[in-house]
């Protein structure tokens, strides 16, 4: 449990959990997806979004995981809303494939979290020829965000009330690459640095964010896209690094938060009224924080946007529907 850190503007701190700074607000006419939430802070969030009363679709790569999660919070809440859908982000295929059946289903749409994430300690290859952690962390959120606007934009428009995408990144983000992004060199094994790639997704889903703010605020759109970072948390995302496992496992009593601390942020962006019209910002701790000058970068923000769609279509040449 993170036990320092002072109350900031919003009135909570690190060590605020995900209840506390959800108390009192009423989701019941609000519907979540939250993406990798059969585990860690994905859980909480779904959790304590059920517990607020807001319907949640938990879009899950493992669907035992994932229903085992939905029959606990269930348990727990005999009256939280909670479905299971199978996501694989690594896969532009699965990302169209749940899209394509999400909308299918009819449901509407007011908060989108972009929250699943990995680190992979050796240089890998997604499915479609993409660096893992790129394609898990930052080109699977940026397409299926891609897909879903316009049932949000039309949930919006429909519900009177604004939708809100969350974007999951990490105080990694200043760690990535010098360039920040490498264009050029994403699937670069020579050059790979496990911990400089994670950085570098977790960079672009703050670019990402921002960039998406703008295009909807020049739309007109009652829609925001704002990024977080849970904090330095314990979770399985290291279950692959024994010694980083020890290292939290050593010190995670004093300054590692919990998984409640840690889902804090992520409740906090998308649901509270504080944080109404607020788009384009970087949170930390339930407050407004400073990213990288990096991530403040509007042209490489902008020129990221481009790389993506060009990638995404590039991977998706022999399918009639390619990504606007």
């Amino acid at each position: 449990m993170w036990l320092f850190g002072r109350k900031g503007a919003s009135g909570f701190s690190p060590s605020s959990t995900a209840e506390q700074v959800t108390q009192g607000i009423h989701g019941t006419a609000l519907t979540a997806i939250v993406t990798g939430a059969s585990s860690g802070i994905g859980t909480e969030t779904a959790r304590v979004l059920a517990l607020r009363g807001v319907r949640v679709v938990m879009a899950v790569r493992n669907m035992e995981a994932g229903s085992q999660v939905r029959d606990a919070i269930v348990k727990e809440n005999p009256s939280a809303n909670v479905h299971a859908m199978e996501l694989d982000l690594s896969s532009i295929a699965s990302v169209r494939k749940f899209a394509a059946e999400y909308e299918s289903s009819g449901l509407p749409l007011n908060i989108l979290i972009n929250n699943a994430g990995i680190i992979a300690s050796r240089f890998m290859l997604s499915k479609d020829n993409i660096e893992l952690q790129f394609a898990t962390n930052y080109i699977g959120h940026f397409l299926l965000t891609n897909l879903l606007l316009e049932t949000m934009k039309k949930t919006a428009c429909e519900s009177r009330k604004e939708g809100r995408i969350v974007n999951v990144s990490s105080r990694r983000h200043k760690f990535s690459y010098p360039e920040g992004i490498r264009f050029d060199k994403i699937n670069d094994k020579i050059g790979y640095k496990f911990l400089s790639a994670y950085g570098q997704s977790k960079l672009a889903n703050i670019l990402h964010a921002n960039e998406l703010a703008k295009r909807l605020k020049e739309d007109g759109l009652n829609i925001t896209a704002n990024s977080v970072s849970p904090g330095p948390i314990n979770t399985n995302i290291f279950r692959h690094f024994s010694f980083l496992s020890g290292l939290v496992g050593l010190l995670g009593k004093y300054v590692i938060k919990n998984v409640q601390q840690g889902a804090a942020t992520t409740c906090y962006v998308a649901l509270h009224p504080q944080v109404n019209r607020m788009s384009g910002h970087y949170f930390a701790d339930s407050n407004i924080a400073e990213a990288s000058s990096q991530a403040a970068d509007t042209q490489l923000a902008h020129k990221l946007w481009d790389f993506s769609l060009d990638l995404i279509n590039r991977c998706s040449k022999n399918c009639s529907c390619m990504v606007r």
